[in-house]
């Protein structure tokens, strides 16, 4: 299903909702679309473009800095669902350091992995399993929880306004 990027009145992104959501904050008169995605929807009165960006039109004060959630989706998002031993397609999570070594659960001891290399590392280090990791795990990028919202690949016409940000 089509998503739309919602932007509060100062452009900054706030979520990701659903192109139908995104019409109904647009016929309530409380967003501007900014931009569409070709489609067009139809009801007995109106025929509308598809939004894919709108705008809202009062400010929307955002309490925090929106972060991404650590749990499976997002770790296999961020390593584009690839072993970072091998390079195969992940299926499990691996902590880097074990947890059953004094490993913690946060992004930067956390990797997608094959199930050929997290049984071959066990509750050893990578260098205690002859394992290396292909890239070092950080944290996500500023506005990587659109990505985790949109559930795939980001709308190309997003990026300007992801940018900005």
């Amino acid at each position: 299903m089509a998503r739309a990027l919602v932007l509060n009145a100062s452009y900054e992104p706030l979520s990701v909702v659903s192109t139908r959501r995104a019409i109904v904050l647009v016929m309530r008169d409380r967003a501007d679309v900014i931009e569409t995605n070709g489609m067009v929807w139809h009801s007995e009165r109106i025929t509308m473009s598809s939004p894919s960006v709108v705008r809202l039109r009062t400010y929307v004060k955002v309490p925090r800095a929106r972060r991404v959630p650590l749990n499976r989706k997002a770790i296999f998002l961020r390593d584009d669902y690839s072993c970072q031993y091998c390079s195969r397609p992940a299926e499990n999570v691996d902590h880097v350091v074990p947890r059953s070594q004094g490993g913690e659960h946060i992004w930067e001891n956390v990797v997608a992995s094959c199930r050929r290399c997290n049984t071959k590392k066990g509750g050893r280090t990578p260098s205690q399993a002859g394992l290396k990791l292909r890239h070092p795990p950080r944290a996500p990028r500023r506005n990587s929880w659109v990505l985790v919202q949109s559930g795939s690949r980001l709308d190309p016409a997003w990026e300007p306004y992801l940018a900005a940000s």
